[in-house]
């Protein structure tokens, strides 16, 4: 770095720790970057100079008699002359558990002992650029402050991205030796004998299958509504092909934040951005060998379609931030619930990558138009969930029966397996009547009767037509201004994706709207304008 570029990098900086020859240390490796260098031994002391010289930055040693890091923080945290300072706390190589305590205070990162010259110069010169960026926003207006939130926010989501991939590939790196065991229970787990049905349909998914299965097409793409099992068929392909000794990948498209997404697909280097402490696989790199299955493809950002097609295309990833290519060897199933060439047609999903994805296509037809089935998927999941219940199989009422039979499963074979697993624990394994069958939508009421022959255990009195969950919420809304989450699960007694799915619903439709956000967030009736 020259004079000059270090001069204007230079900054301000509090050394805080009870031992003069750390102190020494750091100044060693501060002082020839150009900063100012304070110093106190004690936290009360560094209470005091930071108040009165405001620092650009504070490193603080945790381990300190009288006042520790941790309390030292929390107080330069709760001063507002203080609080905008960021804090590096200095700890040794066996202290790392106890930064969880240290970033709850109000730390921004850490510094271990021994120090490396290097290492304190780029996370000095890293956080004074951050502190500078900081307080340059909050000396403007409210809109640059809202912008700092959002970028800090999106720093945080890249941190708990970067972290959950490095324990995923952690572990993934630990299973290596393990796949190689369980890839033949894998494949009799997601083979075609997993699939229970009888009708025409589920004989001409089937077939195709076990077409797929030994043709390894160059990508596959999977049409369906949500819930009809299309990452089960994916997962068939791939076990029931000559890759089942290899990787499978599954990525909701959908899912990931669009400030992630290039890394999440190709990778990064180390220093590609912000907090790429190290270098980091994509799932392409992940899947090499194997197969990558992109869920809810449709939703993929438009400006990721591009650098997609190039891949499938090329066979090679260039990592963010890398010059050099790397080849890879991917099989490529993809699955969306969407209508994709409306979404061609209105400029949202590029044709090009279409044509790529759609070498094959197999479509899987919602669970209502092929009623047949039903009965066997109540039957098998009826014997799955019992046995993980430890309990005998029950019968199903006849009544209860039709009521499922003649349901239409806007939710699909997702819908009908929760619909059964919550029957069994509400009739704690006895026989399934209709009240404990709890429904999204109401049935047909032609098929809701009662015994009038007066023989056999009367059924509870239950309405000729069950009221419309939709038409429920509405008055609920009417009457009291607003609903939330929670109060559409008490009301309908349904889980919380199920009044997700219905709330959301009403929402699309333009009879309510939502308002806050996360946890805060609530429905109320739309305006009309």
């Amino acid at each position: 770095m020259s004079t000059e570029q270090t001069a204007s990098a230079a900054g301000t900086i509090l050394l805080v720790d009870d031992r003069p020859e750390n102190l020494q240390l750091l100044r060693d490796a501060l002082v020839p970057q150009g900063h100012r260098i304070l110093v106190a031994t004690s936290g009360p002391a560094a209470l005091r100079v930071a108040a009165g010289k405001e620092p650009d930055l504070i490193l603080l040693d945790i381990v300190m008699p009288e006042m520790d890091g941790y309390e030292t923080c929390r107080r330069l945290k709760g001063d507002e002359r203080t609080c905008e300072i960021p804090v590096v706390f200095i700890t040794a190589r066996d202290e790392k558990e106890s930064l969880l305590r240290g970033f709850a205070v109000g730390g921004v990162d850490y510094i271990t002992k021994p120090f490396a010259a290097e290492e304190v110069q780029a996370r000095v010169r890293t956080h004074l650029e951050n502190s500078r960026l900081t307080r340059a926003v909050l000396r403007n207006n409210a809109e640059l402050e809202r912008q700092a939130d959002e970028l800090r926010a999106a720093n945080l989501r890249l941190q708990e991205e970067i972290g959950r991939r490095e324990r995923a590939e952690d572990e993934r790196e630990r299973a290596d030796e393990r796949l190689q065991l369980i890839s033949q229970q894998e494949a009799a787990r997601w083979g075609i004998e997993g699939f229970v049905g009888r009708s025409a349909t589920i004989g001409r998914i089937l077939e195709e299958i076990r077409q797929l299965q030994s043709a390894d097409v160059a990508s596959i793409l999977i049409l369906g509504e949500s819930g009809t099992g299309k990452e089960l068929i994916a997962r068939a392909i791939h076990f029931g092909g000559e890759r089942a000794g290899k990787p499978f990948i599954p990525m909701n498209c959908s899912a990931i934040p669009s400030e992630l997404a290039e890394s999440s697909f190709f990778g990064h280097v180390r220093g590609a951005f912000t907090g790429a402490d190290a270098g980091r696989k994509g799932c392409f790199e992940m899947a090499d060998g194997g197969t990558l299955f992109l869920d809810e493809v449709g939703e993929m950002p438009l400006e990721l379609q591009a650098k997609l097609l190039r891949v499938l295309e090329s066979g090679v990833v260039m990592p963010v931030g890398s010059q050099k290519e790397k080849e890879v060897d991917v099989h490529v199933l993809a699955a969306t619930n969407a209508d994709l060439p409306t979404r061609i047609a209105a400029g949202s999903f590029r044709k090009d990558l279409y044509f790529r994805l759609a070498h094959c296509t197999v479509e899987i037809p919602p669970l209502r138009e092929r009623r047949e089935d039903i009965s066997l998927l109540v039957e098998h999941f009826i014997g799955v969930f019992s046995r993980e219940m430890g309990r005998p199989s029950p019968a199903v009422d006849e009544e209860a029966s039709a009521l499922v039979e003649s349901y239409a499963f806007p939710g699909n074979v997702r819908e009908l397996k929760n619909l059964i697993e919550s029957a069994l624990i509400k009739s704690g394994g006895r026989t399934i009547l209709p009240q404990h069958l709890h429904f999204l939508e109401a049935a047909d009421e032609t098929v809701l009767r009662i015994p009038k022959n007066g023989t056999g255990p009367r059924l509870p009195e239950i309405p000729v037509r069950p009221p419309d969950p939709e038409e429920v919420v509405r008055a609920y809304v009417t009457q009291n201004s607003r609903i939330t989450n929670t109060e559409c699960r008490q009301l309908l007694s349904i889980d919380r994706h199920r009044a997700s799915y219905l709330l959301d619903k009403l929402t699309a439709s333009g009879v309510l709207e939502r308002s806050g956000e996360h946890r805060g967030s609530y429905y109320q009736l739309a305006s009309r304008g």
